[in-house]
């Protein structure tokens, strides 16, 4: 396509509503229309919460830091920290992960998924490194006849109920 093709089809998409005439070229102020279809993003899972306890010295020294300015705040020191001791540690965390066969991130299950695996007369054994989450309409009776086991490092999202059902069954 030739550059000038290029032009025609751009001031076919755009509304040019003004340009000026600069120095260094002409300049046009353009507005876009407005996008046909909503973009839709998949929603980031809450992060946890943690409590930690601190002595003074080390509290007095983090707020020091804070107010000098090399981290936002209190929050951002300590996720800082904690990031740089997994990546410390991050060989023994993925042989650990290999050794015990865990998924590591997000894993989600639905009614969709629990109905297949009772389907084929299968039951899971579930290993997650990060979060679990049972969808909300998953029923206990059908949670217990496809989850045999249930290992979680991190959190588990479930609805009481079925987080009372499996009870006996998390490790």
């Amino acid at each position: 396509m030739r550059e000038t093709d290029r032009h025609k089809k751009k001031q076919q998409i755009c509304q040019i509503e003004t340009s000026i005439d600069h120095p260094s070229g002409w300049f046009y102020y353009v507005f876009m229309p407005p996008r046909t279809r909503p973009l839709t993003s998949v929603p980031k899972p809450a992060d946890e919460k943690i409590t930690i306890n601190l002595g003074y010295v080390d509290l007095g020294q983090i707020d020091l830091l804070v107010q000098e300015g090399f981290y936002a705040n209190r929050t951002d020191l300590i996720r800082t920290a904690i990031r740089n001791q997994l990546a410390t540690h991050g060989d023994a965390v993925r042989q650990a992960v290999s050794r015990k066969t865990l998924v590591l991130g997000i894993q989600h299950y639905t009614t969709e998924d629990l109905l297949a695996v009772q389907a084929a007369g299968e039951t899971l054994d579930i290993r997650v490194l990060g979060l679990a989450t049972i969808a909300p309409d998953v029923t206990p009776e059908l949670a217990l006849a496809t989850i045999q086991s249930l290992t979680v490092l991190g959190a588990l999202h479930a609805s009481p109920a079925v987080k009372a059902a499996l009870r006996q069954r998390i490790r």
